[in-house]
């Protein structure tokens, strides 16, 4: 195949949206993806898309100061004006493909409230089936467009120039395992987040990390690692991924009970607030799980059908059973850093979504921010690839790294804020970690050296990630202490030391994905002696000035 204009790794609502737009602007685009295309986290979406769609000026600085007030501070305030002041027409563009949103009689959208939004403006498909319903219509775009399209293949690694200052591709095993390569003049990073860390959590099994893990390797500058926020309400059943109960449902006036049936905490709060009350009062009371009372919410079905589909397979009634519910992972809040236009530190390599540092979410994500800002970042990435530009400005999260320099061109005006809101955001640098999975040979391995999978491989592989996943929801969950991180960080290193022998399978390959981030992840969580947003250390239980900085892996 001829070298693309850009490739695209991911099938969510930002690799989605990059690549529609690219084609549109007349680049050769590809999209790779280790599964469907239908079958990204974008999928599993219910919460919605946040947007002032009248964009009246006011209700966009209204957005964007609850999204400032849920970031702990570490929000850069440019590119929320970003997301706010450019989501409406995304919204709209997206509309235009053909996805269709929940209206009233009257054919107004019906907007709800979710936590730390102060006035509703969520849009919902379906009620709790938005992420279903986006995906639908962009990969129904794709489709017709894309000049090449990978499905069931796994990137292992980006492709770098012979002097390792650019990427120039990447190398995947197709369905069957066998190795192949993709030349691309840009390739973008859209593989979403790393909930397959935990135990626990509303991830699909898809969802490890594996763009981070990439582009760290291979040198990309990653931050805001330590921020991962958890959902206070799975469904506490034993299937995994959990079943999500949207935030909409306390938006409409359902509320958590303890064991004894009372109130513990505002159910409005923003998600880390939640999730902290209710792992505490589960501590306190020795129990698994608490309950959501939805028994107060009339028309549950109409309102949310799939939700309600859910509970009813688990024999559950909304109008009468209260739902049992505990914290699962959900949204990784940092990533690969980028500036505003989706550039990493690594020209050739850009990134949006889930996956990145955008400075968006800070310290914790606003409810129902993030389909939108893979909806907003990734065309932007498009645009600035069709403009011929390479390697990162300072701009964005990215002024954490370079400062401010000359170049900023792309920062946005207007508003209530200034280019230089947020460039008062340091920076902080973390060793990169030493890799728990040592010295793999590459899966085409010339002189035979790369491992052939034993009777017991597939097994032996899952167990290995389930230790992963175990010890890091215990360790580096809800509630972390220096104590618990260094516990977990030694298990990772003792998997990592048995997976490295293994044969170089995508199981496999995703294992090593894990402990490396769970390492990375461990690394900077020690470093950041404070609590912080969807970051709480119990053995530094304070916010700290000091610590209003951006930690950098690789900076």
């Amino acid at each position: 195949m001829n070298e693309l204009d850009l490739l695209v790794l991911g099938s969510g609502v930002a690799g989605l949206s990059a690549a529609v737009r690219g084609a549109e602007a007349g680049l050769s685009v590809g999209v790779l993806t280790k599964g469907e295309l239908e079958q990204a986290t974008t999928r599993w979406a219910q919460g919605g898309v946040a947007a002032a769609l009248s964009r009246d000026p006011e209700e966009l600085d209204l957005h964007l100061a609850d999204t400032l007030a849920a970031g702990g501070g570490l929000c850069d305030p440019s590119a929320v004006r970003v997301l706010v002041d450019e989501g409406p027409r995304r919204v709209q563009e997206l509309i235009a493909l053909g996805a269709v949103f929940d209206v009233d009689e009257q054919g107004e959208y019906l907007l709800a409230r979710e936590g730390g939004h102060s006035v509703p403006r969520i849009l919902h498909a379906g009620g709790a089936a938005t992420g279903m319903e986006i995906e639908r219509a962009l990969v129904h775009a794709v489709q017709a467009t894309a000049v090449a399209i990978h499905e069931q293949s796994f990137a292992t690694d980006l492709v770098l120039s012979a002097d390792r200052s650019e990427v120039t591709g990447v190398s995947a095993l197709d369905a069957d395992g066998r190795p192949f390569s993709v030349a691309a003049r840009n390739v973008l990073l859209a593989t979403g987040g790393a909930g397959q860390l935990f135990w626990i959590t509303t991830n699909p099994s898809v969802a490890t990390g594996d763009g981070v893990a990439m582009a760290m390797r291979a040198g990309a500058v990653v931050a805001d690692f330590e921020f991962f926020q958890f959902h206070p309400t799975a469904l506490a059943l034993p299937s995994m991924p959990r079943p999500l109960l949207s935030e909409a449902l306390r938006g409409h006036g359902a509320l958590l009970r303890d064991r004894d049936g009372e109130r513990f905490v505002d159910e409005l709060k923003p998600r880390d607030v939640v999730s902290r009350a209710m792992t505490r009062t589960m501590l306190d009371q020795n129990m698994d799980h608490l309950w959501l009372d939805a028994t107060v919410l009339e028309d549950f079905a109409l309102r949310f059908p799939t939700i309600a589909d859910d509970l009813t397979q688990e024999g559950l009634d909304p109008a009468k059973d209260w739902l049992p519910v505990a914290p699962a992972a959900h949204h990784q809040c940092g990533g690969i850093l980028t500036d505003l236009d989706g550039a990493t530190s690594l020209p050739g390599l850009w990134a949006a979504g889930e996956t990145t540092c955008s400075g968006v979410h800070g310290a914790n994500r606003l409810a129902s921010n993030s389909l939108l800002e893979g909806m907003v970042f990734g065309p932007r990435v498009v645009e600035a690839v069709a403009a011929g530009r390479r390697g990162a400005r300072s701009t964005g999260a990215m002024r954490t790294l370079l400062g401010n320099k000359a170049g900023g061109a792309s920062e946005p005006a207007g508003g209530t804020e200034t280019a230089e809101a947020g460039a008062d955001i340091g920076g902080r640098a973390v060793p990169i970690p030493t890799s728990p999975v040592p010295n793999w040979p590459p899966p085409d391995a010339a002189d035979g050296s790369a491992a052939q999978p034993a009777a017991d491989a597939g097994q032996v592989v899952a167990d290995l990630r389930g230790r992963i996943q175990r010890v890091m929801t215990v360790g580096a969950g809800v509630l972390r202490s220096g104590e618990s991180l260094a516990n977990a960080r030694s298990e990772l290193e003792a998997v990592g030391a048995e997976l490295a022998g293994r044969a170089r399978t995508q199981a496999a390959e995703e294992v090593r994905n894990l402990a490396d981030l769970g390492v990375a992840m461990i690394d900077v969580a020690l470093a950041r002696r404070e609590s912080r947003g969807c970051h709480t250390r119990e053995d530094f239980p304070d916010r700290l000035d000091d610590f209003r900085v951006r930690l950098l892996i690789g900076g």
